[in-house]
């Protein structure tokens, strides 16, 4: 169960903490019927829990430079989320190449989330 707490900050925007069923646990990759793809985007997956901590990092401690930023930060992590699910999906079905582009993606985003996390104000 995925327990989620709303945390208002600059300029009236909402972020929500959430604990739970959204953060990637372990997997037996050997258990599913294309390995490679789903160990690729278990990693993605982990890689957008670490760029959502350090932006709750930055939210919470008040240093995101600007609310344009925050909520570009934001689009970034949603999109990034998005994306692996679509991942998964191409991982299930053993669609290697479209799971490496998805993947690329996804890292695209989580860089521009954690950098845009880390720019401090001005």
């Amino acid at each position: 169960m995925t327990y989620a707490r709303g945390i208002s900050l600059i300029g009236g925007l909402t972020i929500f903490l959430t604990t739970g069923a959204l953060q990637a646990g372990p997997i037996d990759a050997s258990r599913h019927p294309h390995p490679e793809n789903i160990e690729m985007v278990h990693k993605a997956e982990h890689s957008v829990d670490h760029a959502w901590e350090v932006y709750h990092r930055a939210a919470l401690g008040g240093t995101v430079a600007s609310p344009d930023l925050q909520a570009q930060i934001e689009q970034h992590l949603h999109e990034a989320r998005t994306l692996v699910t679509q991942a998964q999906e191409a991982a299930d079905r053993g669609d290697s190449p479209k799971v490496e582009r998805l993947v690329g993606e996804i890292k695209h985003h989580t860089a521009q989330a954690i950098a845009g996390s880390k720019e401090q104000k001005k």
